[in-house]
Order: C-alpha cells, then sequence, then structure tokens
C-alpha cells in the first residue's frame, strides 16, 4: 500500500535507492574537494564542454536577435501597406494613374509577404532546429558528470575494501578488534565464526567489484559517445552560420531588387507624396491642384536639337520650318504650374514661364503626354545654346 501513493513506476525502494545515490555523490564531492579523494579528470572533454556552453550561448542569443529581426521586418511590412493603402485610398479615381497607383500597393505587399516568409523558412526555422540539438547534449552532459562521480565512488569503495587483502594468496587480515560475542564464543566455535567472518569480506569485496564493473561500464558508454559529438558540433556551426546567412542575405538582395522595380514603376507614373500633396494645398478661396505627370520616355531625346525645329504642337498647321529670327510668330506655351526635374533631361519650370516647343529629332523618342521645349527668356539670350528639356504637356497652356 506504501508504493501506490509513491506515483506511477516509483516504488519505496525505488526512491530510497536514488536518495542514497545523492547521498553517495554528494559525500564524493566533499571528499574530492578536501583533497581526501582524487577526481577522474578529462582535460580534452572539458576543453569541448567549454566550447559547447560558448557555442549555445552565442548561438541563443542569435536566435533571439534574428526573431527580433523578423519581428521588425513584419512591423516595417505592416507600416508600409497602411502607408501605401492609405495614399491609395486618398489618390481620388478621377487622377491620372489611379490603376498604377493600386498596382504599387498591390505588388508591395506581395513583395514583403514573400521575403519574410523566405526569412522565416529559411533562417528562423533553420536556427530553431539547429539549437534543437543543445538541450539532450547539455542533459547527456550533466548526466556523464553524475556517472563520473559514482565511478569514482565506487573505485574509491573497491580499494577501500581491498586494504584488507594480505599477501598474493589472497588472505584477509582483520583490522577491527573482536567483539564480546567473540570473545564469549566458545573454543571449538572461534573456527566457525572465523569462517563467517572471512566469508563476509570476500563478500563485501565482491560486491565492492561488481559495482565499480558496472559504474565504469555506464560512464564509458556515456563519455565515449559525447566525445565524438561534443568535437563534430563544434565544427558544424562555421558551415551552419555561413549557409544560413548567406541565403538570407541572398533574400535580401532580391527583396531590394525587386523592390526598387515597383519604385521605378512608381516614379514612372509620377505618383509620389510630393505631387501629393500639392494636389492637396489650398490657396485662399480657391483648390490648386496640380495634374498628375504623364510616364516619363524610355529613352532620353537629343540634346542637340537645331532651332529651326521650333513648332507650335497645339497648332494643327504648324509647320517645322518656321525662322528662329522671328519667335514671336511662334504660339508657345506659358507654364502653369512650377516643375521640378527629376532627371538631367529634363526642363525646369516656374509657373508663368513662356516655353518654345521644339520637335523631337526623331519622332518615336517622344512619349505620350511629354513635350520638348526650351524657354523663351533663355532663348532670346542664348539662341542655339539655350537649353532644352522634356517637360509634361498638362503642366502648360498654349497662348
Amino acid at each position: 500500500m506504501a508504493e501506490m501513493g509513491m506515483g506511477k513506476g516509483v516504488t519505496a525502494g525505488k526512491l530510497a535507492s536514488n536518495v542514497q545515490k545523492k547521498l553517495t555523490r554528494a559525500q564524493e564531492k566533499v571528499m574530492q574537494k578536501l583533497g581526501k579523494a582524487d577526481e577522474t579528470r578529462d582535460v580534452a572533454f572539458e576543453e569541448g564542454v567549454i566550447n559547447f556552453n560558448k557555442q549555445y550561448t552565442e548561438g541563443s542569443k542569435l536566435q533571439k536577435d534574428l526573431r527580433a529581426y523578423l519581428a521588425a521586418v513584419q512591423t516595417m511590412h505592416e507600416s508600409s501597406k497602411n502607408l501605401q493603402e492609405c495614399l491609395s485610398d486618398m489618390y481620388e479615381p478621377e487622377w491620372y494613374g489611379k490603376d498604377d497607383v493600386d498596382s504599387i500597393v498591390e505588388d508591395t505587399d506581395v513583395l514583403w509577404t514573400d521575403f519574410h516568409q523566405k526569412l522565416v523558412d529559411n533562417a528562423l526555422i533553420s536556427m530553431d532546429t539547429y539549437l534543437g540539438q543543445f538541450p539532450d547534449i547539455k542533459s547527456r552532459i550533466a548526466k556523464r558528470d553524475r556517472k563520473l562521480v559514482d565511478y569514482d565512488s565506487a573505485r574509491h569503495n573497491h580499494s577501500s575494501t581491498n586494504k584488507g587483502k594480505k599477501g598474493k594468496d589472497g588472505g584477509i587480515k582483520i583490522t577491527k578488534p573482536a567483539s564480546l560475542l567473540e570473545r564469549a564464543t566458545p573454543v571449538w566455535a572461534q573456527g566457525i565464526l572465523s569462517a563467517h567472518n572471512i566469508a563476509q569480506s570476500n563478500l563485501s569485496r565482491n560486491q565492492a567489484e561488481d559495482e565499480l564493473e558496472r559504474a565504469q561500464k555506464v560512464f564509458e558508454e556515456i563519455n565515449e559517445d559525447l566525445q565524438e559529438e561534443l568535437p563534430s558540433l563544434w565544427n558544424s556551426r562555421v558551415g551552419f552560420y555561413v549557409s544560413t546567412f548567406q541565403s538570407m542575405a541572398g533574400f535580401e538582395e532580391k527583396f531590394h531588387k525587386e523592390m526598387g522595380k515597383v519604385k521605378i514603376q512608381q516614379k514612372g507614373a509620377r505618383f509620389h507624396v510630393e505631387h501629393f500633396f500639392t494636389c492637396l494645398s489650398l490657396r485662399p478661396y480657391a483648390v490648386q491642384l496640380r495634374p498628375a505627370m504623364p510616364p516619363r520616355p524610355e529613352s532620353s531625346p537629343c540634346r542637340d536639337m537645331k532651332p529651326e525645329n521650333i513648332i507650335n504642337l497645339f497648332d494643327a498647321a504648324a509647320a517645322p520650318n518656321i525662322s528662329v529670327t522671328s519667335p514671336t510668330q511662334v504660339r508657345p506655351v506659358t507654364t502653369m504650374h512650377d516643375y521640378a526635374a527629376n532627371d538631367s533631361d529634363e526642363l525646369e519650370m516656374k509657373a508663368g514661364d513662356i516655353v518654345l516647343v521644339v520637335a523631337f529629332d526623331n519622332p518615336e523618342e517622344q512619349d505620350e503626354g511629354w513635350l520638348m521645349g526650351m524657354k523663351q527668356e533663355d532663348w532670346i539670350q542664348n539662341k542655339q545654346s539655350a537649353l532644352k528639356g522634356v517637360f509634361p504637356e498638362n503642366f502648360t497652356s498654349r497662348l
């Protein structure tokens, strides 16, 4: 009945045995610390344990930082998604490039999602798997330490038991004084009692030998396995770190490259914060709306255009051979909005500037919604050296 109350698989005898083992180990450690018992040492193994603890500590820190990095990526994803969706919602449907804006929002979200998932699959899971083997090995190292103490204790017990052994014939020397029972035993029974004491001594010596053999066998089995695993685990860290973080760097590079393509698409649609808030800027008694810019030409127009090609593209009957000596014959355009050049081939304009429209040397280079021109004031002052550039047509109005 007493055994039933101690839990499944646990008996009073087993419990007592475990308690006795703990007490024996504690006593052995005390004796070793006091210098009254020698301790089995393995310097190479101890160095392996030091490397193991260092590797485990560094890996755990790396895992923690990787999780923090992935959390930051997730936060950036959510922030980017919220911002893009907010701008998309505020970009009115009738504005130019609404479909492009919605497409950019979707593409950006897909890139962030894919980037985060690849980091989880190929970096975080690999790190978790790598560190998953450490707790078991750590537990086995602790078990080896306990079995080593058991082995030392059995070795010392065996040595102590055999101190009474005399000569090569295995005779036993009884060192303890005769007890009252022995002194009171009749002479004829002294031989029987002596034989009993010898049998008891032999039994203790045999038990000590058996205990030593068992302790040594258990210790050597677990020690042999760890002697092979610890150096192998230590050397594996380099290959693991290299493969994991090379792939991680590759995912980052691909993500930023693809995100750069989306930014180019966004630039082509001329949807950026400056334009957006310019469209919403308020003026007294009126709302100043700046038109969305058309897509830029893929190829840069030629800058060595001849002034003779100044034409009025707003006039259906315009002819290319207008005399440059009288620019007033050309019907120029006036700039309605400031335009900041984003590329070297674009024309910087301020509201109120008069611009003379010129023809592209190659008509195929002209993109829809973009014109080539020069400022009238610049042409009057510099003639053929006047600066030419492309500009959005809907930023101007013909005079």
